[in-house]
């Protein structure tokens, strides 16, 4: 009697990791990136990228996403069988959604700060905001080996 064997690809990589809402914590979550994606496999160019990208989205949770007594949450998966990487951070203030900054708005001198959305959305092949239920927000980038401007079309 022939039976069909279920074929296995490539196994995806992931974990979730609270963190706490403090500078520290946002560091930490940039050296987990870096060394899960390397221990994965992934190539050194993405892992690069993905550990921007969550510098940036760790830094903003903890900066404009925390609320007292309350963690953040970085979330990473792996798929080497087409080279993605889904980076997610979750914190607890729905209410302040992320933006991009405006061109339109003259400034004096040099700005401080409120670019590191431009860097995400340099780096990612794309990204977006959802809500996190009872309060909070997920902001998720996806990147992907090559980088968006590489690809020929």
């Amino acid at each position: 009697m022939n039976h069909l064997t279920p074929q296995l690809g490539s196994p995806t990589c992931g974990f979730t990791q609270p963190l706490s809402s403090t500078r520290r914590g946002a560091r930490l979550a940039r050296l987990l990136t870096v060394s899960a994606l390397q221990s994965w496999g992934c190539p050194q160019a993405l892992t690069e990228r993905a550990e921007q990208v969550v510098t940036e989205l760790a830094a903003n949770a903890v900066v404009h996403g925390h609320v007292p007594g309350r963690d953040f949450r970085l979330t990473l998966h792996y798929d080497p069988t087409v080279g993605l990487v889904r980076a997610e951070v979750t914190d607890a203030r729905g209410e302040r959604l992320p933006r991009l900054p405006r061109n339109d708005t003259p400034s004096h001198g040099l700005p401080t700060g409120g670019y590191g959305l431009v860097l995400v959305a340099a780096l990612a092949d794309r990204w977006e905001t959802a809500p996190h239920p009872p309060s909070g927000k997920t902001v998720r980038a996806v990147l992907t080996t090559p980088p968006p401007d590489d690809r020929r079309t």
